[in-house]
């Protein structure tokens, strides 16, 4: 397995189901203090069952104190990129730099497409990803915005707010005894993301791609 130069960080999958919100935002404060790195919250803005991925992170960012959190990963079709990163530099202004950025070339086409979004090849999802990720590099530079490719115009925007400044990735703290067991809401698990520059994006033909500066991005 490749070294990346990243430390292990530890995530859940927190599941953001409608039905008990109370029992998902204390899932959420249990987590912060664990001591977890990081919360992965799925975005499928087509699933009536689900809660909106980046008012349930917002809110979240909002009850605890420590922990990253992130969109695992936004569904890029159906949030432009733009509004997408203006959205995420908001959450990581307001929450102290905790807020991290995955992105999602899409999938379920049908789904999207009944929500009035896009429908594209794997090929073309990739274009409009990679399209996607220099938009919002372009946003956080500060600078007004001029990208003009097959999927995204943006001749002129300008910017702001910024991603909060770059600080030090936070260590999970050591532990004498076994580390503790994860509450039942969710996933467990070892989590990857390119927390260097913030917020970050993350690729893949379904699923994710980091974008450095904060947030972040990055590749399967």
């Amino acid at each position: 397995m490749a070294d990346y130069g990243h430390d292990v960080q530890f995530g859940f999958f927190l599941d953001p189901t409608i039905g008990n919100p109370d029992r998902t935002l204390e899932v959420a404060r249990i987590l912060d203090d664990l001591k977890f790195d990081l919360i992965g919250i799925q975005d499928h803005p087509y699933n009536g069952r689900h809660f909106d991925a980046l008012a349930l992170s917002a809110v979240i960012l909002g009850q605890t104190k420590q922990i990253r959190v992130f969109p695992d990963v936004a569904n890029l079709p159906l949030r432009p990129p733009a509004m997408l990163a203006k959205q995420a530099a908001t959450l990581d202004q307001l929450s102290g730099g905790r807020f991290e950025l995955g992105l999602g070339a899409g999938a379920f086409w049908d789904a999207i497409r009944a929500m009035g979004g896009p429908v594209r090849t794997p090929g073309e999802a990739i274009g409009a990803l990679r399209e996607a990720i220099a938009v919002i590099r372009a946003y956080w530079s500060g600078e007004t915005v001029r990208e003009v490719g097959g999927y995204y115009q943006v001749p002129g925007a300008r910017p702001g707010p910024v991603p909060a400044p770059a600080r030090a990735v936070r260590r999970t703290s050591p532990r004498a005894t076994p580390y503790p067991r994860a509450p039942r809401s969710g996933t467990a698990g070892a989590a990857g993301t390119a927390c260097g520059s913030r917020p970050s994006a993350s690729s893949s033909s379904t699923a994710q791609a980091p974008t450095g500066a904060r947030p972040s991005t990055s590749t399967a």
